[in-house]
C-alpha cells in the first residue's frame, strides 16, 4: 500500500474519486432520462397552450392541470408539407411524432431550398395542433416554427385562427438571444403585439414583419409588429423564420386548403 502522503497515493485517490463520481452521474442521467423527456414534452405542450391563450403567462398550473387542458382541447395531427394534406389519424401516430428528430433523419426529411431562415433540412411531415372550441369544432391551429435568429436557432409556436390567416398568439420555448435585447422575443407583452395581425396578403403571400420602430394597430397596420429595441438582427431573424413556415416550403399548402379544401380531403 502506498504511503498516504505519496504522489502515487494522491493520483490513485483522485482517479478513484473521479471514477465513482462519473458512475454516479451516468447512473443518474440514465435513471432520470424518461422523467426529463416527459418534462420536456409537457413544457412544449404548455407553450402550445400559451400560444392558443388556453393558459396565460405567469399563471400557475400543475402538470396534471396542464395535461388535462391539453388532452381536452388539443388534437395533434400531422400534415404532408408538400401536398398540404393531413395524414389519416388511423395510419400515423401524430402524438408520437417528433418533428425535430424527423428533420435530422434522412429517411424522414429532405434538403431545404436556400432560404433566409437558414433551415438546412425539412421534415416531410409537419405537426399541426388543432385547438377545439366548446362544441368540438376547430377554432385555432398552432404550428411549430424554428430557424436562425442572432445567436442560434429559435423554437416556438405560431397560433392562427381557423381561417389560417389571423394570428392568435406566438410563443418561443427555446432561444439563445441576448437578455433584455433579442431575448425580449420571450416577453409576453411583445408576443401580445402579434395578436390580430394578418399572416398573408390577398395573394396569399406571407407578409408578417417585425419592423424597426413602432407599428400601428392590427386594424390599420395588419402585417407589422413593433421592433425589438437594440435587436435588429433578432427582429429580422424572427421575420424570416415566421415567413418561411408560412411559405410554400412550410405550411402554406395546408393553410390555403382551409379556404378551398379539395373534395374528399380528410378533416
Amino acid at each position: 500500500m502506498p504511503r498516504l502522503d505519496s504522489t502515487r497515493y494522491t493520483v490513485l485517490f483522485a482517479a478513484g474519486v473521479s471514477i465513482v463520481c462519473a458512475l454516479l452521474v451516468a447512473t443518474a442521467a440514465v435513471g432520470l432520462r424518461s422523467r426529463q423527456e416527459a418534462n420536456a414534452l409537457l413544457y412544449k405542450q404548455k407553450n402550445v397552450l400559451l400560444a392558443a391563450s388556453l393558459v396565460q403567462a405567469g399563471e400557475r398550473r400543475t402538470p396534471t392541470e396542464l395535461q388535462a387542458i391539453f388532452d381536452q382541447r388539443i388534437k395533434v395531427r400531422v400534415v404532408d408539407l408538400q401536398s398540404g394534406q393531413l395524414l389519416p389519424e388511423d395510419k400515423f401516430d401524430a402524438k408520437g411524432y417528433d418533428q425535430r428528430k424527423a428533420r435530422n433523419d434522412p429517411a424522414m426529411s429532405r434538403p431545404a431550398a436556400p432560404n433566409d431562415a437558414q433551415i438546412m433540412r425539412l421534415p416531410k411531415y409537419g405537426t399541426v395542433y388543432q385547438v377545439a372550441g366548446p362544441g368540438g369544432q376547430v377554432e385555432q391551429l398552432v404550428l411549430p416554427i424554428e430557424g436562425m435568429a442572432m445567436w442560434g436557432t429559435v423554437y416556438g409556436f405560431l397560433a392562427l385562427d381557423r381561417d389560417g390567416n389571423t394570428v392568435r398568439g406566438l410563443t418561443f420555448y427555446e432561444q439563445k438571444e441576448t437578455p433584455g435585447l433579442g431575448g425580449e422575443i420571450g416577453n409576453p407583452k411583445w408576443q401580445a403585439l402579434w395578436v390580430g395581425r394578418k399572416a398573408f396578403d390577398a395573394h396569399w403571400q406571407p407578409q408578417l414583419k417585425v419592423i424597426k420602430g413602432q407599428a400601428g394597430p392590427p386594424t390599420t397596420d395588419p402585417h407589422h409588429i413593433d421592433g425589438l429595441s437594440g435587436a435588429t438582427i433578432t427582429s429580422n431573424g424572427i421575420t424570416r423564420v415566421v415567413r418561411f413556415w408560412l411559405s410554400s416550403e412550410g405550411y402554406a399548402p395546408f393553410l390555403k386548403g382551409l379556404k378551398n379544401p379539395p373534395p374528399g380531403a380528410p378533416s
